[in-house]
Formats: C-alpha cells, sequence, structure tokens
C-alpha cells in the first residue's frame, strides 16, 4: 500500500498562487492513477483533478489548477492559480489502480489532507 503526505497549503489572497505537493512512500506511484479532491466544511468530497496517462479536472478548476506527477521524485503536484475564496478547503491527494476515477470511493489511499484558505 503506499502512503501519501501532502504540503503546501496555506492562507492565500484571492487571485494569488498555491502548489500543493503529494509525496509518496512505499510504493512508486508510477503505478498509480493520482487524483486531489476537496472537501469544505459541510460539503461533500469533490474531484478536483486526476492524471493517469492524461489529465481530468472538475469544471470549475480547469485552465487555473495543473496537476503533473515525477515520477523519479514520486510526487504529484497541484499547481493552484487565479485562486478563489470558494477554492477554500482541505485538500486531499489519493491513489487507486488503473485509471483516475472522479469518485471519491474508487480510491484505496488517502493522504491526511492540507488547508487552502483563500481570503476574499
Amino acid at each position: 500500500q503506499v502512503q501519501l503526505v501532502e504540503s503546501g497549503g496555506g492562507l492565500v489572497q484571492a487571485g494569488d498562487s498555491l502548489r500543493l505537493a503529494c509525496a509518496a512512500s512505499g510504493r512508486p506511484l508510477s503505478g498509480y492513477a493520482m487524483a486531489w479532491f476537496r472537501q469544505a466544511p459541510g460539503k461533500e468530497r469533490e474531484f478536483v483533478a486526476g492524471i493517469n496517462s492524461g489529465t481530468g479536472y472538475q469544471t470549475s478548476v480547469q485552465g487555473r489548477f495543473t496537476i503533473a506527477r515525477d515520477n523519479d521524485k514520486n510526487t504529484v503536484d497541484l499547481q493552484m492559480n487565479s485562486l478563489k475564496p470558494e477554492d477554500t478547503a482541505v485538500y486531499y491527494c489519493a491513489a487507486r489502480y488503473g485509471l483516475y476515477s472522479r469518485t471519491w470511493n474508487a480510491y484505496h489511499s488517502w493522504g491526511q489532507g492540507t488547508q487552502v484558505t483563500v481570503a476574499s
């Protein structure tokens, strides 16, 4: 089983950028589909971006967020630009076998999450 640890969250102003990192240990990430999800208070966990051979994004982040993996470093990053207050949430990194899924319960490995807060 792969272990995942997120980092890079913080408090920023609307319009700023943040880069989240997901570091893996225990297994090489190259064997997994990876995704970022987020969960705001009182809301369900939602898909943000996923990657295997290709990438996919939630509509609200398309063009602002970029997911990328570095198999040599065993990391998956999420570059977030033009942040909005509605992007405020705890962001989670997740792994599964096969293709990435937009459904959170399709993933078997999760990080502990990192808080992103965007002030207006």
